[in-house]
């Protein structure tokens, strides 16, 4: 793997597969990810991880983490543990009453970060399969329901504006103001771009004094992330495919496409 200058917060890419329930992503991390997506977290287990709070299941012989315990997860350093993959459930009697084949799937599904079938289990009422490497770097993430997912991407990318600090007042200083989440209708729009891969780049942004316009690159599906990195740096010389636009005095956003 290797090391990209600047922060890999600054850079989103979203490969959407809308068949199969999954989107494939650089740049988003699961604290964002359980950040917008809180009131939707159930319990956890846990399929590859070092977290050393978890509690035991003798049935699946894996650890779990009980929703009341999750604070404690998303705060670990998750990205260090390389490996980083769960999936969520509804009580453990659910976890008690997987077959030994349904157990295999899902030891399939963290060590291969792939599925066997549609991981979606009756018993278990998961809404989520959540695999990682190097957390934030490589994330593979099945949702039950894709609008959680739509919900997720607009918050996270207004957080990272946010934290990017890239609005400024009237002496030019910049100042840390929140910025809305991107609205659903919006990011449904980014959808047929997001099922060949996108490239968001807030590191990339024009200001002016009336908006902040954030790029956007169609780049294709990857799944090496080295490889996706190197397309970037070739189209960033040229003209972006579509553009996020921030409104700061109406606080809105909108979408351009070239």
């Amino acid at each position: 793997m290797k090391k990209h200058n600047g922060n890999q917060q600054d850079l989103v890419y979203v490969h959407l597969n809308e068949t199969k329930h999954y989107v494939l992503s650089y740049g988003i991390e699961f604290e964002e990810f359980a950040s917008s997506l809180s009131d939707l977290l159930n319990n956890v287990l846990l399929l590859k991880h070092h977290f050393d709070d978890g509690e035991f299941n003798l049935h699946t012989l894996l650890e779990y983490v009980p929703r009341e315990q999750l604070n404690k997860l998303i705060k670990d350093d998750v990205y260090g543990y390389g490996d980083f993959c769960w999936i969520d459930f509804e009580d453990e009697d659910a976890l008690n009453e997987l077959s030994g084949h349904e157990l295999a799937e899902l030891l399939f599904l963290g060590h291969m970060k792939d599925d066997l079938r549609k991981p979606f289990y009756q018993q278990l009422r998961n809404r989520f399969v959540y695999l990682a490497h190097d957390d934030g770097w490589w994330n593979k993430t099945y949702y039950r329901n894709m609008t959680d997912f739509y919900r997720m991407f607009g918050d996270v990318l207004g957080g990272k504006m946010t934290e990017s600090k890239l609005v400024k007042n009237l002496l030019g200083i910049k100042k840390k103001r929140p910025i809305p989440s991107i609205q659903m209708e919006l990011i449904l729009n980014m959808k047929m771009m997001m099922k060949e891969g996108i490239l968001i780049s807030i590191r990339d942004n024009v200001q002016t004094r009336i908006a902040i316009e954030i790029p956007i690159w169609v780049l294709g599906d990857f799944d090496n992330m080295d490889d996706m990195y190197e397309e970037y740096e070739k189209v960033a010389q040229g003209k972006p495919d579509a553009k996020l636009i921030f409104d700061k005095k109406t606080s809105e956003w909108k979408m351009v496409t070239n």
